[in-house]
Formats: structure tokens, C-alpha cells, sequence
């Protein structure tokens, strides 16, 4: 049931001719943060959304409401399984009904164009028709569980310096074959029901106000969802001109009055904003939110265990890199003595930063999940380098609320006299709200105290992170009163890095300390549509980085094997800003070559969600890439690292040797405006067309057996015109002596050609599992968009064209040729 049937569609004019004026244009505002406006009168419910790209936070940010942490979108894609894919979506759906969640805000499929793209951990790939295939995947595995996703951000929304205003210059040609093929699928062939509109403008017109909404997502392919808005993207009542039609967050918004005024007066008719109700009523029906319509699916179908998935979604999605020797996989009855070192081993990253951050009930870190598969090993740890800036939060484990004496924090929430507004007991030291009960809008202040335990001997530097002015007490002693200032207004930026203010203090082992941060919420600058967000904790010790790397070494030369993470912080990844540099911060780059000249056994763990420089990649005996894998990272990553499962992934975006060697680093607006002169060469094509070499190219992985493809079948010729596209088979064997994993891969190329085409491009793939031994016939159809050009349309330039098979694009040892015709 997809609610588009003739019977139904009347059936929703019918219910949209008892709403008068007013009531349409009141349903295309959001009623607050995340909900969508009830209306009794027609049997309509509130619509809840949430973000959602790796995990549903629901209608609260709060730790006492966990959500399921699943790896993050670069860790999906570099399983290159649609399977994998299907599956994601559906869990999150299954997430979503959990939490009385009707849409999910998600998936995120703008394109890897440059590195240097502060939020890639969150979308695909830099190639489109990876990203199509998995987004597609991702949406029908959302929406067959019976919850709305929405593909996003719609369009050219690939970087995040001045992502509000500025404008991505770009050829139709380039939006076509690109980036705008990257939502294609989910539209035509998943029927996403949600699409949502991004910040910057599009060749000068703002994305909620451009014609790209009706053409081609309408007109040509068929959409008949809801375009929502990132949040605060509609500026104008002049886009209700447009094919927009929802607002958020609301209830205040650039329609309402204004919009009933316009339309009153002739300037848009009352036909628009019908066919925005329309399309809000149908999504309604669909999510089982309007009354006398069976939803598409009631309660979700495709169920299994969350977490389970979270771990073989990890480890599916991991690269292996290298593997010297064929150290991979450890022999747990090998190992004496191992040594865990770097700071994302016991702190890591199973998620990027910004709005979408969930908060999950639990996190198997490295550190746990190898010492979870080595019980009778001794596994030693040293944080080696210090990879934190900025405020860290307290441990749970450490910490005990004055009130209650159970594990916590008080937060109160105070008037002008100090008299108490509303209180909570918290589990965690940070806190983010988006209004709710407590009265972000009405109090003076917000009081946070512990009793905090430390674990260690010496001077600390506790404080709070947050925009605004606070004041730092340790038992009872005012320490600091300053002022955190914000950098830039975006919200996704402030929420992951907000500014740190800190004093020191000394702390003795097991010896309780009363801390206490007072914070003033009149008088500061105004919130992101009153989200207010606070931290507090300690910064990391970074007085002696040396000694640090000289712990390592000594922990390292004495283990059979040393496996060091590595990795970046919220202060390099995350939504709201682009990256400045993709070298691992801090000293992690000498730690690394310190450890690895001691111990020939040095095994290095990337915990990165987009690519960052190995300049020691030489110099160590493996390297896995495990990128943000999500609350069971540890567990996953312990199953790859001693053989239990096979390292499943292959770069869905190519590692460069330097930063110099990458050939588009421009993210940075220039005059308000981005310019995509690169045209169609991004990622791979763009290195294939400079002819550079990279670390590691696009589609490489290694695994745990080895492989052949062989018979090569490619149809002779293809007709340009009413074909399904070219059926290509090859033979893939199991050469090796256990079970595994590959992904065969099918690039085009063209020769001969009047047109400026990329060196060679992805036209399909499948990932094949087979068990040791075992041998397979893999048939990939390529279709004829494949073979296509963007020239004022669709068009097929006649000859012939070579099809490269194989396992990365730079590793292609079969070739045959498809003559196109009739062109």
C-alpha cells in the first residue's frame, strides 16, 4: 500500500476541502522542533521526525532515552552491499518505532567531491552510482518497516563552510551526472517519501526557493512526497512558489500569516499550497498518522537484534589496507603479551559530530573488545598521544549525585533569586536540550554538580564547554568566572565544539571532590532556535607529550604484538565546518613510527570517518581502516583482528599519499560563492585524470583468502535506445583456504570519444561471499544510463566502449567491448 492510488488521492482532496485557508498553510510550518502539526477535525495526528542518518535520537537528547549507535554512512558504503544497506535502514526503522518515530531524517548522500568535507563520515561515497545504489537500498529497508526516510541534502550540499548562504556554482552536467544521479534511485526506484531541501544556493538560487525541486525531482521522477527543509532553510515566502512544502523547525517561520496574506492577495495561488497539504496528508497516511488510512506497514516486518547488526555492519564495513606478511588474522593462543595504545582505543569515536549524534545505552570500545577476545593474555594500555581538545565528559563510573547518592549529576534550572525552577538527576555531563519540560526560555540560571572520585594523583583542569557565562566551583570554591565565546552561528558546529573554559585543580586518588558549574542562560547570545547545550568535565593532560609516546614504546617493545588507534576528535570531524588539514592530530603520526620501530608486529586501527594522511603506512605490518563503527566498534573490531569474521569493506572514496596530491581541496566559498570547475572529475576521476598515484585507490580492500575472476562475457553490442542495459557475467572463485569476502567491480571506459569523459567510471558492482573452494557465475547488469552523457539531455554517443572488471578501479584485469547503437 502506497497511498497513490486514484481511490485515495480523492479520498485526500476530500479531507483537504474541510480545511479552510488558514489550516492548510498552519499544517506546512512545523509545530516545533521536530513535529508536525495535529488537526482533530480531519482525524490527522502529529508527524515526530527525527535525525537519524546512524541512529534515531527520538524527541529528546538524553542519555536516560539511549538509542541504538549504528557505524557510521562511510563505514556502510565501504561494504558495498546493498544488502548491508537494506538492513541498516531497516534497523533504524525498527529504532524509529521504538521511539513513536514516523520519519527518519536520513540517509545523508551528497558526494565525497574533496576530502577536506567536514561532514563525509555522514554520507557515502565520491562516486554517484555507489552512493544511488546504497541510498536506494538504505531507503526501501526504512520505508518496508513503515517509516518515512528522507534523503538529503538536496543538492550540491558537499561542503560546510558557509553552507547557509553560499552558492555551489556547477554545470548542468555536472549536477546531473553527479550529483543530482546520486538521489535518482531512491526516488524512482525506492520511492522515498521524504526528500529534504539544503541550506546553500544552486548556481545563485537557494535551494528551498530553486526550480531543481520540480524538475527533475517532480516532473521526471514522479516524486509525490514531502520536501522538508533543513532546519531553518526557508527564508522567504517567496519559496512557497517553489515545490517546497514543509517548514522546520516551527512554529515560527517565514510562511504562516504571511503566506495566507500572499495567497489572499493572488500573489501564489491556493492550488500551491493544496498540492503541499496534499502531499503532507499522503505522508500522513503512509506513516499511519491520518485516521481512516491503513498505513504501509503497522508495525515493522524486517526485525533483528540491533545491536548484533551494529557489530556485523562494523565489521563488513572495514578496510584492510595492509597486511604484511599476512599478520592478519592474530592467533589468540599466540599472544603472551599485547600492547593497546592511542587515545581512540579507550576514548573512541563510534560516531561523527553534529546534530544527528545519538546517544547509545552502551560502547565496546577497542580496549574492551580486544581484551574481551584475549582472556588470558596480559593486554597492557598507554593513551600514547593526546587526541582530545577541548572539555572531555566525566566518567559515569566516577561520579555521584549530591542529592541522591546514586550515580550522576543535579541540574537545576534557577530564578533571578536563586529559587528553583525545575530539577533533574542525569546520568552523564553532557547535556544537550531542544525546550521540553525544563525552562530553558524562562530561567536565569542552570546549576550541574557531582561528586566526582578521581582515579589519579595530581593537577586537573575541570570546567564546562558551552556558549555563555559560567562559573567553576571545586568544593565549594569559586576557581574561574568567564565567558565562553561562540564561533559562528551554526548549530552543528556549536554542538560538537562548543567553546571550553577550565581551572585547575589538585585531585588525590579516591579522594571525592564536590564540583560544581554555575551557568547564567539570560544574556548570552541567542540559541539556535532555543537548543541550549553545556558540557562538563576535564581537558585531557597534555604537559608531557613526550613522555607519553616514551610509555608507548616501553608498553610496545616488550609485546608480541602492538595494535595502535588512531584517529581524529570532534574537532575535525564533524557537521558545521570543513577540515583544515587531513593529518592525524597531535602527535599521533610519531607515535605511531616510535611504537612501529620497536615492535616489526605493529598493527595500526584508523578510527577516521573520511580519509586522513598514513605517512608511516611503510613502516608498520598492517593497517586496518575501521572508520566511526558504531556502539559495538570494540566487539567488531576484535572479530576482524583475530579472524572470526573477514574484514568486508573496500574504499568507497580514494586515501591520498599527501594532501598536496588531492585534486579538489577547495571547500572554501570564495565572494559567497563555491565553483565546481572540476566539472564531472571528482574523487577517482579526478586522480585518474591527473594521473597521480594514491595510497590507496578507490574500491581496494584486502581480505582474508585469496581470489580469481576469469570468463570475462560482455554482450557484443548494445541498442542505445530501449534497453535494459548490458548483462555482463564473470566467473569468481575462492582461491584460498577459508571463507571470505569479494566485491566485483565493473568500470566503463571510452577511448574513442568527441565528448570530455572521465578516464573510467563505475557502472556496477556485487559483493560475492563464498566459502573456501567455492566458485561462482556473478552477473551485473550495467544500464544504459551507464553509457550516457548529460547534454541538454540524456544522450548516447554511438561506438564502441571497453568494460574493465575487476577488484578496484585501478585493478582491472579484464577488459572486453560493448558497441553501442542506434544512437
Amino acid at each position: 500500500m502506497t497511498h497513490d492510488s486514484a481511490d485515495e488521492t480523492a479520498r485526500l482532496h476530500e479531507l483537504l476541502g474541510r480545511l479552510d485557508l488558514e489550516e492548510k498553510v498552519l499544517l506546512l510550518t512545523g509545530r516545533d522542533f521536530w513535529n508536525t502539526w495535529p488537526l482533530e477535525k480531519i482525524g490527522l495526528r502529529r508527524i515526530l521526525v527525527s535525525d537519524g542518518p546512524s541512529g534515531v535520537r527520538g524527541e529528546i537528547w538524553d542519555e536516560r532515552s539511549p538509542s541504538l549507535n549504528l557505524p557510521s554512512a562511510t563505514a556502510l558504503s565501504s561494504s558495498w552491499d546493498t544488502a548491508i544497506a537494506a538492513r541498516y535502514g531497516a534497523a533504524s526503522a525498527v529504532e524509529a518505532r521504538r521511539k513513536n518515530v514516523d520519519v527518519v531524517l536520513g540517509p545523508t548522500i551528497n558526494l565525497h567531491r574533496s576530502p577536506l568535507g567536514g561532514r563525509h563520515f555522514e554520507a557515502f561515497s565520491e562516486d554517484p552510482v555507489l552512493t544511488a545504489d546504497l541510498a536506494a537500498a538504505y531507503v526501501r529497508g526504512v520505508q518496508e518497516n513503515g517509516v518515512g526516510a528522507t534523503p538529503k541534502h538536496y543538492v550540491a550540499n558537499d561542503y560546510e563552510t558557509e553552507r547557509f548562504t553560499a552558492s555551489t556554482e556547477v554545470s548542468e552536467r555536472a549536477l546531473r551526472e553527479l550529483y543530482l544521479l546520486a538521489f535518482e534511485k531512491s526516488i524512482v526506484d525506492s520511492r522515498a517519501w521524504l526528500v529534504m531541501s539544503s541550506y546553500n544556493r544552486i548556481n545563485g538560487v537557494t535551494a528551498t526557493e530553486n526550480d531543481l525541486l520540480e524538475t527533475p525531482l517532480n516532473s521526471e521522477w514522479g516524486f509525490d512526497g514531502v520536501v522538508i527543509s533543513d532546519w531553518t532553510a526557508v527564508r522567504s515566502v517567496e519559496s512557497a512558489k517553489a515545490a517546497q512544502d514543509l517548514v522546520m523547525p516551527g512554529p515560527d517561520g517565514p510562511w504562516g500569516p504571511a503566506l495566507v496574506a500572499v495567497v489572499r492577495d493572488g500573489s501564489i495561488a491556493e492550488a500551491d499550497v493544496d498540492r503541499k497539504v496534499i502531499r503532507l496528508l499522503r505522508l500522513a497516511a503512509r506513516v499511519g498518522a491520518l485516521a481512516g488510512f491503513e498505513p504501509v506497514q503497522a508495525a515493522p516486518v524486517l526485525v533483528e537484534d540491533g545491536v548484533a547488526f551494529a557489530r556485523t555492519a562494523s565489521a563488513a564495513g572495514s578496510v584492510l589496507l595492509q597486511n604484511d606478511g599476512g599478520i592478519l588474522p592474530l592467533a589468540t593462543d599466540a599472544l603472551t603479551r599485547v600492547a593497546v595504545i592511542g587515545h581512540n582505543a579507550l576514548h573512541d569515536r563510534t560516531q561523527g559530530g553534529g546534530s544527528a549524534t545519538v546517544l547509545p545505552e552502551k560502547i565496546v570500545t577497542p580496549l574492551d573488545g580486544i581484551r574481551g577476545a584475549l582472556p588470558n593474555s596480559v593486554v597492557s594500555y598507554c593513551v600514547g598521544a593526546v587526541v582530545q581538545k577541548g572539555i572531555a565528559p566525566l566518567n559515569p563510573a566516577d561520579i555521584v549525585n549530591p542529592s541522591t547518592g546514586e550515580p550522576g549529576l543535579l541540574v537545576r534550572f534557577l530564578d533571578a533569586d536563586g529559587g528553583e525552577l525545575f530539577r533533574e538527576d542525569r546520568l552523564a555531563t553532557s547535556l544537550t536540550y531542544f525546550g521540553g519540560e525544563a525552562p530553558i526560555g524562562t530561567a536565569e540560571r542552570i546549576e550541574l554538580s557531582t561528586i566526582w572520585t578521581p582515579a589519579t594523583t595530581g593537577e586537573v583542569a575541570f570546567g564546562f564547554s558551552a556558549v555563555g557565562r559560567g562559573r567553576i566551583y571545586a568544593n565549594g570554591t569559586l576557581l574561574r568566572e568567564d565567558t565562553g565565546l561562540a564561533i559562528g552561528l551554526d548549530l552543528g558546529a556549536a554542538l560538537p565544539t562548543p567553546p571550553s573554559i577550565a581551572a585547575t585543580i589538585a585531585v588525590r586518588t579516591g579522594e571525592p571532590v564536590t564540583l560544581l558549574v554555575d551557568f547564567d542562560l539570560r544574556g548570552r547570545e541567542a540559541d539556535f532556535v532555543g537548543v541550549f547545550s553545556i558540557l562538563v568535565g576535564l581537558e585531557a593532560d597534555e604537559s608531557d607529550p613526550d613522555g607519553l609516546i616514551a610509555e608507548a614504546v616501553e608498553a610496545a617493545r616488550g609485546a608480541d604484538v602492538a595494535i595502535v588507534v588512531v584517529g581524529t576528535s570532534s574537532q575535525v570531524e564533524s557537521e558545521g565546518f570543513d577540515r583544515t588539514s587531513l593529518a592525524l592530530p597531535g602527535r599521533q603520526d610519531d607515535l605511531v613510527r616510535a611504537v612501529a620501530a620497536v615492535n616489526p608486529n605493529t598493527i595500526v586501527v584508523v578510527n577516521a570517518g573520511s580519509p586522513v594522511l598514513l605517512p608511516w603506512r611503510d613502516e608498520v605490518a598492517a593497517m586496518l581502516l575501521t572508520y566511526f563503527g558504531g556502539q559495538e566498534y570494540g566487539n567488531a573490531l576484535a572479530d576482524v583482528l583475530f579472524g572470526a569474521v573477514e574484514p568486508g569493506g573496500r574504499l568507497p572514496t580514494t586515501w591520498p599519499k599527501t594532501e598536496a596530491d588531492v585534486p579538489v581541496r577547495d571547500v572554501t566559498p570564495r565572494d559567497g560563492a563555491l565553483r565546481y570547475d572540476e566539472g564531472i572529475h571528482i574523487g577517482y576521476r579526478a586522480w585518474l585524470k591527473a594521473g597521480t598515484e594514491p595510497a590507496y585507490p578507490f574500491g581496494f580492500g584486502l581480505g582474508y583468502t585469496s581470489w580469481s575472476l576469469a570468463d570475462l562475457a560482455v554482450p557484443a553490442s548494445l541498442a542505445a535506445a530501449g534497453s535494459d542495459g548490458a548483462n555482463i557475467t564473470v566467473t569468481v572463485t575462492n582461491t584460498g583456504d577459508r571463507a571470505g569476502k569479494q566485491v566485483v567491480q565493473v568500470y566503463l571506459s571510452r577511448p574513442e570519444t568527441a565528448i570530455d569523459r572521465p578516464v573510467r567510471w563505475l557502472a556496477g558492482f556485487a559483493a560475492v561471499e563464498l566459502a573456501a573452494g567455492a566458485q561462482v557465475d556473478v552477473n551485473i547488469n550495467v544500464p544504459l544510463r551507464a553509457f550516457a552523457n548529460w547534454d541538454a539531455g540524456w544522450q548516447c554517443e554511438a561506438g564502441q566502449f571497453t568494460v574493465h572488471v575487476g577488484t578496484s578501479v585501478s585493478d582491472t584485469p579484464l577488459t572486453g567491448t560493448i558497441e553501442l547503437v542506434g544512437a
